[in-house]
């Protein structure tokens, strides 16, 4: 009875997986058709593999400069929140007071309200502050008012499982509290830290509303920018809007695949440790 319920199992999760394929299935598929064979055979293959499509579709996007803006926001962004980030939950995870546990509070509810309903202010406070249609203002935004409460939640869970006895140690050798951080307790943060980047990585690349509301220049703009240019008002040509997700979508698909066995330690390590 137990095989023949795992063959079934088994079975079911194999024609779940292939429904879950067939929406990349098509993607894949019809960035290699001419219009025509599009519209005549969605799922069919085409007759002949042609890499126009990709190539229209790299000049169109003016892909190598979407590209080079979305590494600039995405690297300064995650390295931005790993460092106040870190050093936040820390103090919050080391401090007794209660003060710190109700600023920890006031971080915790921006993991409960979404940043949409600050839109208007928030623009205003870019505006006013002379970062708008800058990369610098994306940047801000992502760090301090998206990804920043999260990323505290994470570090903070993981700083309390590292004993407070290495701190009272080195800070008897003379260390300062400076000091004790940067070399004793941040080197011990790397798969938590692993962790935070992938994660905070995936978001900022996949974040649409926030360069839409505060980049307007063409020269300014990320790859998800450049592939809403491309939607029609009332029609959409797929045989080139889809090459174009592809192109978008290539750079996170490899970050994973490197990063993965990082995603699942610094995941294991949190579920256990945290």
């Amino acid at each position: 009875m137990k095989k023949s319920s795992l063959i079934i199992l088994e079975i079911v999760l194999i024609i779940l997986a292939a429904i879950m394929l067939i929406p990349i299935y098509y993607l894949l598929v019809t960035t290699f058709k001419t219009p025509a064979e599009a519209a005549l055979s969605p799922m069919g293959l085409p007759k002949v593999f042609m890499l126009d499509n990709y190539i229209k579709a790299f000049t169109a996007m003016n892909y190598p400069r979407a590209l080079l803006n979305n590494l600039i926001v995405n690297v300064c962004s995650v390295s931005l929140l790993v460092a106040f980030s870190s050093m936040a939950a820390y103090v919050i995870a080391r401090r007794p007071e209660k003060i710190y546990k109700r600023i920890y509070g006031i971080f915790m509810i921006g993991l409960m309200v979404p940043f949409q309903i600050s839109l208007i202010p928030l623009y205003k406070v870019v505006s006013g502050l002379g970062v708008m249609n800058s990369l610098t203002g994306v940047i801000l935004v992502s760090v301090f008012c998206i990804n920043m409460s999260f990323s505290i939640f994470l570090f903070k869970g993981f700083i309390n499982t590292i004993p407070f006895e290495l701190e009272e140690a080195a800070a008897i050798d003379g260390c300062r509290k400076l000091r004790i951080y940067w070399v004793i307790v941040f080197p011990l943060l790397k798969p938590i830290i692993a962790t935070v980047c992938i994660l905070n990585a995936l978001a900022v690349w996949n974040d649409f509303m926030t360069p839409l509301l505060f980049l307007q220049s063409p020269s300014k703009a990320v790859i998800l920018l450049e592939v809403y240019k491309n939607v029609g008002p009332f029609s959409t040509d797929w045989t080139a809007f889809f090459p174009m997700m592809v192109l978008g979508v290539i750079p996170m698909v490899i970050f994973y695949l490197f990063m993965q066995r990082f995603i699942i330690n610094g995941v294991v390590a949190g579920s256990v440790k945290g």
